[in-house]
């Protein structure tokens, strides 16, 4: 067995193991869960899908920037359709399956692939950091399972270092190392700071974004709840579940790993019914607004004749 098979089996095990767990899990407390989920108004629903759709276009922003700034300027209507038929990868075990689909329908666009990789893996890389900006605040609670606050010097800390990896001449000699570890060509040239300023605020906007998403669920079912304590778990916390879910890389957008924590965080301030059904519909409507999402874009690039047919065996396969 070669050694890509042998991680393909492990990664499919694993899935199913998890997805298994969690399938047991709920159907044990689905009784709990969905009387839970059955208090929730019909506009609160609606409203946090609605908040859920604008975090995919911030960080679709801060992708065409990055891309931008490395020599394509690419139009909205193809770099949206690019970026979000891509994001369906992330749903397929190994993490880099956004990128291999994105460089597949960039070459269409005449964009080079080396380019465009490029661009999907830093957006990979910078996704993962401002994720953990906004989710420093929810670290201690994690490490202690209490209500144990931030002290402001952490913060403080926090913000430096993440000042510090962000500058220009440190990232990009960051990037360099880290393209060749994964072994790929590095960038054509260095990434601009006002590149780099844009992308990370339009992905801070998008973890913030998804956060209150996630808050306005959870309010209305633990309304009794502190609400700065709720809005502080709502943010930080699915920021820091869903960074530690993405480094998971066995795992497709990491499922399990994700709501295993952002539950426990929760647990600490509602009952345990009401913060799996948070869970389990703020979920269901992120992968909604990925689809939709995706859907808008496959029709466009169907249209301009932009989907390959066919996509390579795996990510090593796609050319610089």
């Amino acid at each position: 067995m070669t050694r890509k098979r042998a991680l393909d089996a492990v990664r499919a095990v694993l899935l199913a193991v998890v997805l298994v767990a969690v399938g047991v899990a709920l159907w044990r407390n689905w009784a709990a869960v969905s009387t839970e989920l059955r208090k929730l108004d019909w506009r609160v629903v609606t409203a946090a899908f609605l908040i859920g759709l604008f975090p995919p276009a911030f960080t679709m922003l801060g992708w065409r920037a990055l891309l931008r700034d490395l020599g394509t300027d690419l139009p909205l209507p193809p770099a949206a359709s690019t970026f979000f038929v891509g994001q369906l990868g992330k749903y397929v075990p190994g993490s880099v399956w956004t990128v291999v689909v994105q460089t597949e329908m960039g070459h269409r666009l005449r964009v080079p692939r080396r380019r465009m990789a490029a661009a999907g893996l830093v957006m990979l890389g910078l996704s993962v950091l401002g994720g953990a900006v906004v989710a420093l605040p929810a670290l201690p609670r994690l490490l202690t399972q209490s209500h144990t606050a931030l002290s402001p010097w952490w913060g403080v800390v926090g913000v430096v270092l993440v000042l510090v990896v962000v500058y220009p001449p440190v990232l990009n000699a960051l990037i360099t190392k880290a393209l060749r570890v994964v072994r790929r060509e590095p960038l054509e040239h260095r990434l601009s700071g006002g590149a780099i300023t844009r992308c990370m605020l339009a992905i801070v906007a998008a973890w913030l974004g998804t956060g209150a998403s996630v808050f306005v669920i959870a309010r209305a079912l633990a309304p009794e709840a502190d609400a700065s304590s709720l809005l502080l778990v709502c943010i930080s916390g699915f920021a820091l579940a869903s960074v530690i879910g993405m480094v998971a890389v066995f795992l497709p957008a990491g499922v399990g790993v994700r709501e295993a924590i952002l539950l426990l965080l929760l647990t600490a301030l509602m009952p345990a019914a009401a913060a799996t059904a948070v869970v389990v519909l703020i979920r269901f409507l992120n992968v909604l607004a990925d689809v939709l999402w995706a859907g808008v874009g496959w029709l466009w690039a169907r249209a301009h004749h932009l989907l390959p047919a066919k996509l390579p065996k795996s990510a090593d396969d796609v050319s610089p």
